[in-house]
């Protein structure tokens, strides 16, 4: 008899794990996102977002099954989207992806392509210490591949989601003859309305107690079909697609680019990058882990993680916002975006403060936004008419249209210090910048 689950899940409801998925799910590789938080230090800003990235895995998995339904997936390609659903974060590091960029360069790879390494038994899969409870266990290729579902399949959707191309959506709007090869499959995952982001938004709402978050996803899923190798919406999802849109937006504004929460990872992740502490493996770490070995580190990095453990976080010492923007502050900006500018504005702004680079944070908004053309994941949703022909979400839909053009951020650079030093580090910027 096949092993089964019912998980008791606050978003879904019950979601039924069995099989193979239920193997996958018991490994350590998915057990170890029990112990990194979805929304890294959110939790100092909305208290009850103490969920983590196993939960939000399993939402995943439980909407992407949903979805291949839906559109009649066979049931080889059903299991691999549901298995890339369950993965498809399977190397977050420690605080998400407050930590993404460091992950990178200590690894040389992002969180999906460490993902398929992974996966494949390419990189070691669990720190040295456990060598006692899970040395010799097979890979997860080769689970997979024992219960016929292909690893590779599953793999290329984590790791190379053809569905966001800008090609892929030129083929779409313009009936190219030519069409990837079940590119709705990779769609489940990375879409415009796909499992992984409809499961945070519904997910990081519920946990932050904001109430932007609300998805018809009954609606968006009972709406889908497969047209020219591409999931899209009949007309009857156009106002779901709306909700999901201005969902989107909004929680990037009030949760992802919250002020507080932006300084208080700018104050980790500098703790984490001057610490002498050995990165090679922090995918497979959680957030204790990580926040004890920086401790043990000594210094200013530990004291500074003893100041984020305690919420004596750096204070706001200058900001420009969105609504007073202008060309020319743009065009000084553009200067400072990346992760090297925000490190160039630092230092200079620590040199004319006299203090220390390590005490001033900077975050600057991204050079697509500054430009007017920052999308907050796909915009495009496609919409099959009622006479079957294929259009943009924001040809039926004014809020489409206008929500693009919104800027998700609401600030365009914040620059942080402790509150001794934040008058210095304020006057200091503002000569810098020139504002």
């Amino acid at each position: 008899m096949e092993r089964s689950k019912v998980v008791q899940d606050p978003v879904h409801g019950s979601i039924g794990v069995d099989g193979v998925f239920l193997d996958v799910m018991d490994r350590h590789e998915m057990q170890r996102l029990r112990f990194v938080k979805q929304l890294g230090l959110g939790n100092l800003v909305f208290p009850a977002a103490n969920h983590t990235r196993f939960e939000h895995c399993l939402g995943t998995y439980h909407l992407a099954g949903r979805m291949a339904d839906a559109i009649g997936l066979s049931r080889e390609d059903s299991d691999a989207v549901r298995m890339a659903g369950m993965l498809h974060d399977i190397c977050h590091p420690p605080f998400s992806h407050a930590l993404e960029p460091i992950m990178e360069e200590a690894t040389g790879l992002d969180h999906m392509e460490l993902a398929r390494a992974l996966i494949m038994g390419d990189i070691p899969n669990h720190l040295p210490e456990y060598d006692d409870v899970v040395g010799g266990c097979p890979t997860m290729a080769e689970v997979m591949e024992a219960e016929g579902i292909s690893a590779e399949a599953v793999c290329g959707i984590i790791a190379y989601p053809e569905s966001t191309g800008e090609e892929a959506l030129d083929r779409l709007w313009n009936k190219h003859e030519y069409f990837p090869s079940k590119d709705y499959a990779h769609q489940i995952i990375h879409g415009p309305v796909d499992a992984d982001q409809m499961d945070y938004l519904m997910r990081d709402a519920h946990h932050t107690g904001v109430s932007h978050g609300s998805i018809d996803s009954e609606r968006l899923i009972k709406t889908m079909m497969v047209q020219n190798d591409r999931i899209v919406l009949r007309r009857g999802g156009i106002t779901a697609a709306e909700g999901l849109m201005v969902s989107r937006s909004l929680m990037y504004t009030t949760v992802y680019f919250h002020e507080t929460v932006r300084i208080a990872q700018r104050m980790l992740t500098k703790a984490v990058e001057n610490a002498d502490v050995d990165l090679s493996d922090i995918y497979l770490k959680g957030d204790t882990d990580l926040m004890a070995m920086v401790e043990a580190s000594g210094g200013k990095p530990a004291r500074s993680v003893h100041r984020i453990k305690a919420r004596m976080l750096d204070k706001k010492a200058f900001a420009v916002y969105s609504d007073d923007m202008t060309d020319d502050k743009a065009e000084v900006l553009l200067d400072y975006t990346g992760r090297d500018g925000a490190r160039r504005l630092e230092q200079e702004v620590a040199d004319t403060a006299g203090v220390d680079v390590f005490d001033v944070g900077a975050e600057v908004t991204s050079s697509s936004n500054l430009q007017g053309k920052m999308k907050i994941g796909k915009t495009d949703v496609a919409i099959a008419d009622d006479g079957g022909r294929i259009k943009s979400l924001a040809k039926f839909s004014p809020i489409a249209r206008s929500l693009q053009a919104r800027d998700p951020y609401g600030w365009a650079v914040l620059i942080s210090a402790p509150k001794g030093e934040r008058d210095a580090v304020r006057r200091a910027a503002s000569k810098v910048l020139g504002f």
